[in-house]
This record gives C-alpha cells, structure tokens and sequence, in this order.
C-alpha cells in the first residue's frame, strides 16, 4: 500500500541519503523523498495495517534525523 507524506528537507542530497537509509527499514518495499516537492511516498509490506505503519513511520523519522536534524515527517 502506497501513502504520501508532507516533509520538510533541506537539501537533494540529504533527501537521497535518508532514501536509502528508510529502505532498510523493516516493512517497506520502496520510499521516495522528493526535495522539490517536499513529498515523501512511502509504499509499505501488504501484510501491514494502519497501526503498523505509524510504527514504520516513526523508525523512518528516527532514522532520518540522524542524516538531518530539522527532517519532519508531518502526518
């Protein structure tokens, strides 16, 4: 199931990093983070429900505020 979110990054490259970074991340299959935009579209396992994928969403917040501080993710 695919979702999008409303993020604030402050740099491509940064966006880039916090892409492979989320990746890893148990439960998803593909996240995009789009700097232009400031859009991150997140498509998660199909076996996870909507409480599973807040949890997925704060381990992918986390991550990313160790490539960048100021990352939001806004819900």
């Amino acid at each position: 199931m695919k979702k999008t979110y409303k993020v604030e990054v402050d740099c491509a490259s940064c966006a880039n990093l916090m892409e492979e970074t989320a990746k890893k991340i148990n439960g998803i299959k593909e996240v995009t983070i789009n700097f232009l935009t400031q859009k991150m579209e997140v498509d998660f396992d199909d076996n996870k429900d909507e409480k599973e994928q807040k949890k997925i969403i704060k381990e992918v917040l986390k991550a990313c505020k160790k490539v960048e501080e100021d990352f939001e993710i806004y819900l």
